[in-house]
């Protein structure tokens, strides 16, 4: 009986298959040099990749052509910009007056996300379970507001914050009342100061919810004991929202 004949006599194997594969890979690799372009802002690195492939692919048009990156200027980024630089220069100057007045274990700032905290200890502004500010410090908090005044843009959130322990006297029934009644004549003082618009500032109590540190220690206890005054752009998360949708698309 003949055996039936085999489709490829000459023995090599069938490599037909490798033309779809080699293109498939092709495409993902522009797919992820495009991804890479779009997180980038360097037009010029863009250029250089792009006519890498409009020469493997020798055709001056692609779907890279098609990306435009944003451009560096936009007005909505300076403006962002500008008020990072804003807040270094606010915290530059506030961290010096720390430095003379030798209060840096009262006074703290740190700038997280966009927006400049100032923590100040309740030791510093305060007796044990009372929410009048110690005539000692009032001087300390106008100081601050004239750095304030000259920032008149800048929304400003007074926060009070305490520890977990639960106060009960003839003038508070709960950490809440105490840390809102602290936080409001922190702002009060601040608003002493009549280069300041009223309608840029609130003040919020938080009582014991928002600790920064254990509630099981002496020294955590301290810490979460505080008023934060909080300066930042009062439109700065439209405009991040903004940035973020023209980035998608």
């Amino acid at each position: 009986m003949a055996r039936s004949k085999k489709n490829h006599d000459d023995g090599h194997i069938d490599e037909t298959w490798l033309i779809p594969y080699a293109d498939l890979l092709t495409l993902l690799l522009a797919l992820f040099i495009v991804l890479f372009a779009s997180s980038e802002v360097d037009s010029k690195k863009l250029e250089q990749m792009q006519e890498a492939f409009s020469v493997a692919f020798n055709n001056d048009q692609g779907i890279i052509q098609e990306y435009q990156p944003q451009n560096s200027t936009d007005p909505q980024i300076e403006n962002l910009n500008q008020t990072d630089m804003n807040l270094e220069e606010l915290k530059v100057k506030l961290d010096t007056y720390i430095k003379e007045n030798n209060l840096s274990m009262e006074l703290k700032t740190k700038i997280n996300n966009e927006s400049l905290v100032i923590t100040i200890s309740d030791n510093a502004l305060f007796n044990s379970g009372s929410a009048t500010v110690k005539p000692k410090f009032r001087e300390k908090l106008l100081a601050i507001s004239d750095m304030l005044a000259g920032y008149p843009d800048y929304e400003v959130v007074v926060s009070g914050h305490t520890d977990n322990r639960p106060i009960n006297n003839r003038e508070f029934e709960s950490n809440w009342e105490l840390s809102s009644k602290r936080a409001l004549n922190c702002m009060n003082i601040l608003l002493e100061n009549d280069q300041l618009n009223p309608y840029m500032f609130s003040a919020i109590g938080y009582g014991e919810y928002r600790p920064v540190a254990t509630n099981t220690s002496v020294e955590g206890r301290a810490k979460n004991r505080r008023v934060e005054v909080s300066i930042k752009h009062p439109n700065i998360a439209d405009e991040t929202l903004s940035i973020l949708e023209q980035e998608i698309k």
